[in-house]
């Protein structure tokens, strides 16, 4: 295998490095492209390859009623790196997939060094050279200023672009536990959880409505100029930005004080503040939902006014960083190869999907059509009722090119099932949604065993 021309992926960030993974596991050298530590950004702390430098949560890893859930379990059936290494290096998080961010990264950056079809070159890739017949562009969010320019070249589109915040993270010591208790909403137990997987900060309505206040007059970071008005993505949208969209508005959101209970006070909780494990050792916490972009002084101020954080040292403060992605509905075609270069292909952030979870699945398909046209076959579609068939659907022309913008997978993008119970009554909610999973699942499994037989034939 050789004599095999290898692929260029560019980027190692969740979409590249499972690209790169799906790619090799196939037979076909992989030169995967990363230009830290030569180049350094704006978000990432670490060199490693798949660095989480937002949330450490996969979200909910429930595949009988949630998309992301549904997601998760293809991805496994798929041999994605990403979720294998999850899976390993999980942490409590309720019914979600959180992991140990430094562990998965130091994982992951191994196995790929250690694949022999799998090359790891640290440089800058600034435009493409003519002679890479096969290259995935997969510089997700914080794609350089030189490659950008050349994709504009490439598409004779201008780039579109969104905000992406962190969220803080607190040491565990530092947490007043006198004030703050562990349960996860309505004591859910999982596989990685014992039902008390969240810190839990009460608030008083007066509390409450005081932090609102201190939100909303926090100074803020200033934007650069090439930072000005651009929207932010719903699914990231700093916290102090929901609280000027209305004083109850995170009392509804992240701050919810619904499935909790205070074994501290009788005094009803009006609104919670939430942390979640953020290392294997539980010696660190991210703020649930917390993302800003408030200045460090005025994070520090604001953050120590919630009960149980008073004396908080906090291991990360928040921040924020440019996202950038394409109009993938006009320029991608069904392989997100760029209609004008097929050769030349796009996964993860940069295609306009959204979430870690997604951004891989994407890599992981973009890596197996790169690879099948490099071995002289036709790309496999995955099933469109699949989850992962719904998100490339939606990627690659199902959304308005006119109104296109990022999204995480949702039961939305599935196509509509008619769901009757025993009585012949159309069913709606949970019911239809564990419908739509189990079709997801049974076509994904069906697809997968035809792919299997043909390998064989």
């Amino acid at each position: 295998m050789t004599d095999i021309k290898p692929i260029h992926i560019i980027g190692g960030g969740m979409a590249g490095s499972e690209a790169a993974w799906q790619a090799a596991q196939m037979g076909v050298p992989v030169i995967l492209h990363e230009m830290r530590p030569v180049r350094k950004t704006d978000a990432h702390k670490t060199d490693g390859l798949a660095e989480l430098v937002c949330s450490n949560s996969f979200r909910s890893d429930d595949h009988t009623a949630n998309a992301v859930g549904v997601l998760h379990q293809e991805m496994r059936m798929m041999d994605s790196i990403i979720l294998k290494t999850g899976d390993k290096h999980a942490l409590p998080a309720g019914g979600a997939l959180a992991v140990d961010r430094d562990n998965f990264s130091a994982d992951i950056t191994e196995q790929l060094n250690n694949h022999p079809l799998i090359t790891i070159d640290r440089a800058e890739v600034t435009d493409i050279p003519d002679d890479w017949d096969q290259v995935i562009i997969a510089t997700g969010p914080l794609t350089s200023d030189p490659l950008a320019d050349w994709i504009k070249a490439q598409t004779g589109e201008d780039e579109l672009a969104f905000f992406d915040a962190l969220a803080p993270i607190v040491h565990f010591e530092s947490i007043d536990m006198s004030k703050a208790w562990m349960q996860s909403r309505y004591d859910k137990v999982t596989a990685h959880g014992n039902g008390k997987d969240y810190i839990n900060c009460p608030m008083t309505k007066d509390q409450y409505y005081a932090f609102i206040d201190a939100l909303i007059a926090a100074e803020k970071m200033e934007f650069k100029e090439w930072e000005k008005n651009t929207p932010y993505f719903e699914g990231c949208m700093p916290i102090e930005v929901m609280a000027e969209r209305g004083p109850q508005t995170l009392s509804f959101g992240p701050m919810k004080p619904v499935g909790l209970t205070n074994p501290h006070s009788d005094e009803q909780v009006y609104a919670v503040v939430q942390l979640r494990q953020d290392n294997k050792q539980g010696t660190l916490f991210n703020i649930v939902g917390f993302q800003t972009k408030m200045k460090y002084g005025a994070q520090v101020e604001v953050f120590r006014t919630i009960p149980g954080l008073e004396n908080a040292e906090f291991a990360r403060l928040g921040g924020i960083h440019r996202n950038t992605f394409i109009n993938s509905p006009k320029l991608l075609n069904e392989t997100l190869g760029l209609k004008s270069r097929p050769s030349v292909r796009f996964a993860g952030q940069i295609t306009g999907c959204e979430g870690y979870v997604e951004s891989a699945s994407i890599g992981l398909m973009v890596g197996r059509f790169a690879a099948s046209e490099r071995l002289g076959t036709a790309p496999a579609m995955p099933p469109r009722n699949s989850a992962v068939g719904s998100l490339l659907a939606h990627i690659t022309g199902e959304a308005n090119a006119e109104t296109f913008q990022p999204m995480n997978i949702n039961f939305g993008l599935m196509p509509t099932m008619d769901v009757r119970n025993e009585r012949g009554k159309r069913v709606k909610g949970i019911e239809k949604k564990k419908a739509m999973a189990a079709r997801a699942l049974d076509s994904m499994t069906e697809w997968l065993d035809s792919q299997n037989h043909q390998k064989a034939a």
